[in-house]
């Protein structure tokens, strides 16, 4: 154990000391939870918009005007004819046009049908289908309240929802818990892929094996030092998150810092197999880069699993993020029971025993 403790300590001190290793773990995390908590966002605000309103009646001109007042839409342009519409939208000038017809108000205060077009640009689907929504809730409220000023009699009916965990569905209480889980894989991944291709290059590899240490304690004093940094990162965004951004943490803290310990352990042993296969720093660089690329896109960070094809759903079960963005979420936002959160666990248990037996068998190899 005394072999292993300075072992540890000489790759945290080989990592503070080293300027670039220092800087890149301490400033990009603290960049990229800014970044993604502040422009990572699904949330639809300051939309610009064109209207085309060729009705110069009263009800057209109130629509307008709520259009207007929404803080969805920061910028309205108003066009003065159809052969506009093209242009406005072939130019992303906005996401939409409102268009309203000359026969507008005449046709609402005559008690006949009125209808109104949106023209949206569906080169940005997702933010097309929420502009969509904002617009009608907004031509649904004023159909309403036109009805109701001139009593006419509406048989509809009202649906009221309500959101569960985060009820002002305010994206970084989604995206906060998550980052906690992805920058503590990253740093934790970039430490241990780092390692042993550290010590090759620097020619201070040879060295490791003539010393009293044993390939096993070699081992375990490389993962351990990540495992470390990375549980680090991981208190420091989730401090960051709970304090800064206000972020409610709701589960138990133990069983949260036990489920990281797992995920931790599951990514060392993917970052040490990483470096125990390349001879050189840049080629750990490329290798974290090759196996985070899938790990972010198919965990369900992004887009939701289910929305994916079938042939893909199963392939998502090999990375432990997947089950890490559950726990990370649930703890934080639902009080996820224990017994809920072990269904999460032990998948990653299974992973870290194979990825660390994988790093330790190339390991040995590479020692032959």
């Amino acid at each position: 154990m005394k072999r292993i403790f300075a072992l540890i300590i000489k790759e945290l001190l080989s990592i503070w000391r080293d300027k670039k290793s220092r800087f890149s773990i301490l400033m990009p995390p603290i960049v990229q939870l800014l970044i993604f908590t502040y422009s990572a966002t699904l949330d639809v605000k300051n939309v610009p918009i064109g209207i085309l309103n060729r009705d110069n009646g009263k009800q057209a001109f109130e629509l307008v005007q709520r259009f207007r007042g929404s803080p969805v839409f920061n910028k309205i342009i108003h066009l003065q004819a159809i052969e506009e519409i093209d242009s406005f939208i072939d130019n992303q000038k906005g996401i939409m046009v409102l268009s309203i017809d000359e026969q507008f108000s005449r046709q609402l205060e005559a008690g006949l049908p009125s209808k109104v077009q949106l023209i949206l640009d569906g080169r940005k689907s997702n933010t097309a289908q929420i502009v969509a929504g904002y617009s009608y809730n907004i031509i649904t409220q004023f159909n309403n309240d036109f009805a109701f000023n001139n009593r006419i009699h509406q048989q509809n009916v009202e649906l009221i929802s309500r959101n569960w965990y985060n009820p002002n569905i305010l994206y970084h209480w989604y995206n906060v818990p998550c980052l906690v889980a992805i920058i503590s894989m990253v740093t934790c991944l970039v430490v241990t892929a780092h390692s042993i291709a550290r010590e090759r290059e620097l020619g201070t590899f040879d060295q490791l094996l003539v010393s009293p240490l044993i390939p096993v304690e070699i081992l375990i004093g490389k993962i351990i030092p990540g495992m470390i940094v990375g549980m680090l990162e991981s208190t420091l965004i989730l401090l960051v998150g709970v304090f800064l951004f206000q972020v409610p943490f709701t589960g138990s803290i133990i069983l949260f810092y036990f489920s990281l310990f797992i995920f931790v352990c599951a990514i060392s042993g993917i970052g040490l197999f990483i470096s125990s296969l390349c001879s050189t720093q840049q080629q750990a660089v490329l290798g974290v880069f090759i196996f985070l690329t899938p790990a972010m896109l198919i965990s369900g960070f992004a887009t939701p699993i289910e929305n994916m094809p079938n042939w893909l759903q199963p392939l998502t079960y090999i990375f432990p993020l997947r089950y890490m963005l559950v726990i990370a979420k649930g703890i934080f936002l639902k009080a996820m029971p224990a017994s809920m959160v072990f269904n999460q666990i032990w998948p990653m248990v299974i992973i870290s025993f194979f990825t660390q037996t994988l790093a330790a068998f190339s390991f040995r190899r590479k020692l032959e």
